[in-house]
């Protein structure tokens, strides 16, 4: 398999109307934007291109805006905005989805209170124990340091009621300004590992890249591209949707590619990573670039 490196999105900009922009290991670090971010956006909007930023974040889509303008990013300079979070909060509403469907109206939030936006309006009591509880929301470790062994005694318990989860960020982790932070995909997992039973929501699930698709007003499929760092999100992702990625090699995968973000990765050793993933990128850029 062989990657198409690239400097940075000008090279290809011509061939694509709209760029879906994962936000963690690409735009920013979790605490400050990366360096090239604030001007590729400013080039991108400029040249008329669609934007819309996708996150795996197990919050609604306010809170990510608001994050991104304390971090001096202008809310002119990207178009829509979806999160795992809000998409969740859809699920929770609706109900159609059989699993959803089955969860009751009780549920036990494992995650940090910032994350509570997600059940705005879904009729769901939060509760704090976990015997009166008909399900579980996972959005995450509560503190940054955090590990999945720090939850084992609560997925102990819920696997012994047989409580059913809900994940509302499947990343297993994330970096955060550099360091590696474990998100609420790996607590599934290990969840999953005890033979408990989870839904997912967010990338790589084809539904949500369908949805970003609907606020993106895309047409020709051809014309879209994924920006993300993640290949089993990401990129599975983009996959799964029929769109084109660009991969972002400074992210999440920097240290096994033996880069730092803004830095070009091998290509022979990139396309080797991918593959031993399952993934085909069409593109490598070592950031977000212009």
């Amino acid at each position: 398999m062989s990657l198409q490196p690239i400097p940075g999105l000008a090279a290809i900009a011509d061939r694509f109307d709209g760029f879906i922009l994962d936000l963690w290991g690409v735009v920013h670090d979790g605490v400050s934007p990366y360096p090239p971010v604030i001007s590729t956006l400013q080039s991108l909007y400029a040249a008329g291109k669609k934007t819309l930023l996708l996150s795996n974040a197990p919050r609604r889509a306010f809170a990510l805006v608001d994050a991104m303008s304390a971090m001096g990013i202008d809310r002119a300079l990207y178009g829509e905005v979806l999160s795992s979070g809000e998409v969740t909060r859809d699920a929770l509403i609706a109900r159609d989805d059989p699993f959803f469907a089955r969860l009751g109206t009780v549920a036990y939030h494992l995650g940090p209170e910032r994350d509570r936006n997600v059940f705005a309006d879904t009729g769901v009591t939060i509760v704090d124990d976990l015997d009166a509880a008909t399900f579980i929301v996972n959005t995450g470790p509560i503190d940054f340091t955090d590990t999945v062994d720090t939850y084992l005694h609560v997925l102990t318990v819920a696997r012994a009621r047989n409580l059913p989860m809900v994940c509302a960020n499947p990343d297993i982790v994330v970096i955060r300004e550099g360091h590696p932070v474990v998100c609420a995909g790996a607590i599934a997992v290990r969840y999953e590992a005890m033979g408990g039973s989870v839904a997912y929501r967010g990338k790589p699930d084809r539904a949500v890249y369908d949805a970003a698709l609907v606020k993106l007003g895309a047409g020709n499929l051809q014309r879209i591209a994924v920006v993300g760092d993640a290949l089993e999100t990401d990129i599975k992702g983009a996959a799964a949707a029929g769109l084109r990625s660009i991969w972002c090699t400074g992210g999440i995968h920097a240290a096994a590619l033996g880069v730092s973000y803004g830095n070009p990765a091998d290509p022979e050793k990139a396309a080797a990573l991918a593959a031993a993933h399952g993934y085909a990128p069409d593109f490598i850029i070592p950031g977000f670039i212009w």
